[in-house]
C-alpha cells in the first residue's frame, strides 16, 4: 500500500471512530414485545384500564387492548411532511374525572402550502374522538419538513408544557419571542395563558412561551422528586443537549452550541455566553435523542431515579445515572434493538419503549 493510500485509510478510520458512540453496553437487560407490528410509534399513553393509546406518525391513533388493535376515528386532518405527522399523546392528570386526552400533530391552515405544530385535546367515546378542541397552533405554516418538536407534559398545577422546534428557520425563530418555533410553551389545560408566564407583559410576544433558544426538543418529562421540567433536544452535528427548563430562560440556539453544521463547518465560534443557559449534559457525537422518562419505581432495583433517553441514531435506550443534576454515567440498554422513538413508565412500574419497525416493548432487568 503506498503512502497516499495509507494516509486515506488513517483519515477514514479516524473519522469513523470519532462518529461512534462510546457508551458501554449493559447486557443485564432484555425485553418483551407487548404491542407488535408498529411502524413509528411516536408516542403512547396508558388508559386507567391499562389499555394503550398509540400514535403512529403516519396519522393513525391506535387503541390496544387484550391483544387487539383498533383504529380510533375522529382525528383532525394531519399534515404529513418530513418529521411532521401525528406526534405526542398524554392524559390529563385528572383524566378519570374529566376524560381529556391531549395530543400534538402537524396541521395546515386553510389554503396554506405548509404546516406547523398544533396542540389539541379531545375525549374518547367508544372508538372515536369527540369534543375536539385546538388549544394552540404555531404560525406561520411552512413547507419545511424538519423540527416540529413535539412533546407534552403537565406540571403540578395542571399547566401543559409543550415543545415546538425551530422548523428549520434557525436564524429567525429561536431567539425571537414575537415568533413561534424554537420554544417551550406553557398553557393552562383549557388553552388559556397562565398569568405568571414570563412574557405576558412583553409587547408583541407570544405569551404562551416559557423558554426559548431551542432547536428541536423531542424529549420532555417531569422530575419525580423535584417536579422540575427536563428536556432534551437535537443538536446539529454534535451538540444534542439535556436541559432543565426554567421560566424566561434563553437556552442559546443558535448563538451557542457544541455542534457544527452537517457539512462540518461552524455556524458559531462560542459554546458559552453570559445570559445563555448551559446544558447539564451534551453529546458529541449526537445520539439523536427521542423520548424521555425517569425510572420512578422499585421494579429495577438501583436503577431507580435514572433517566432514560432513546437514541434514534445508534438504536439503543440510553440510561443516564445522575448526581446533583449531572450525568455521571451512561449505559446502552436494548442495544441494537432499533430506533427508539418513545419511552414511558407504565402504571405497573415497568418501563415501556416504542421502537420503530417493531412495536412497544417492556424493559426487563435480568
Amino acid at each position: 500500500m503506498n503512502l497516499r493510500n495509507i494516509f486515506i485509510v488513517i483519515i477514514l478510520t479516524s473519522t469513523f471512530a470519532c462518529a461512534q458512540d462510546k457508551n458501554p453496553i449493559n447486557t443485564k437487560n432484555s425485553h418483551e414485545v407487548i404491542v407488535p407490528n408498529l411502524v413509528n410509534p411516536w408516542s403512547f399513553t396508558f388508559l386507567p384500564n391499562k389499555s394503550i393509546l398509540i400514535t403512529e406518525k403516519s396519522g393513525e391513533l391506535i387503541h390496544f387492548e387484550d391483544g387487539k388493535k383498533t383504529n380510533i376515528t375522529g382525528l383532525p386532518k394531519i399534515y404529513l411532511r418530513g418529521q411532521g405527522g401525528l406526534l405526542d399523546i398524554i392524559l390529563h392528570p385528572n383524566y378519570e374525572e374529566n376524560k381529556w386526552i391531549y395530543f400534538s400533530y402537524a396541521s395546515s391552515d386553510n389554503n396554506s402550502s405548509g404546516g406547523n405544530t398544533t396542540i389539541a385535546r379531545a375525549k374518547l367515546k367508544e372508538s372515536s374522538l369527540i369534543d375536539l378542541e385546538v388549544l394552540y397552533k404555531a404560525t406561520p405554516d411552512t413547507s419545511k419538513g424538519q423540527h416540529f418538536g413535539s412533546r407534552l407534559v403537565f406540571d403540578d398545577s395542571n399547566c401543559l408544557f409543550f415543545t415546538i422546534g425551530d422548523r428549520g428557520n434557525r436564524d429567525e425563530n429561536p431567539q425571537d419571542i414575537t415568533r413561534d418555533c424554537g420554544k417551550i410553551y406553557r398553557i393552562n389545560d383549557d388553552g388559556s395563558i397562565p398569568e405568571d408566564n414570563p412574557f405576558v407583559n412583553e409587547a408583541n410576544a407570544k405569551t404562551a412561551i416559557y423558554s426559548y433558544g431551542h432547536r428541536n426538543p423531542q424529549g420532555l418529562t417531569r422530575h419525580p422528586k423535584t417536579s422540575a421540567i427536563w428536556s432534551h433536544e437535537h443538536g446539529p452535528k454534535g451538540g444534542d443537549e439535556i436541559n432543565i427548563i426554567e421560566a424566561g430562560k434563553n437556552y442559546g440556539w443558535p448563538i451557542i452550541s457544541y455542534g457544527v453544521n452537517y457539512s462540518g463547518t461552524k455556524f458559531t465560534d462560542i459554546t458559552e455566553k453570559e445570559g445563555l443557559e448551559q446544558p447539564i449534559h451534551y453529546w458529541d457525537p449526537s445520539i439523536a435523542p427521542c423520548g424521555m422518562a425517569f425510572i420512578n419505581s422499585d421494579k429495577y432495583g438501583d436503577w431507580k431515579s435514572n433517566l432514560l433517553i432513546g437514541s434514534l441514531k445508534f438504536q439503543y435506550l440510553n440510561m443516564c445515572t445522575l448526581k446533583d443534576n449531572k450525568v455521571i454515567k451512561e449505559e446502552r440498554l436494548l442495544d441494537g434493538l432499533g430506533r427508539i422513538r418513545s419511552v414511558n413508565q407504565g402504571p405497573d412500574g415497568y418501563i415501556y419503549v416504542g421502537v420503530e419497525n417493531l412495536g412497544i416493548v417492556k424493559l426487563i432487568r435480568e
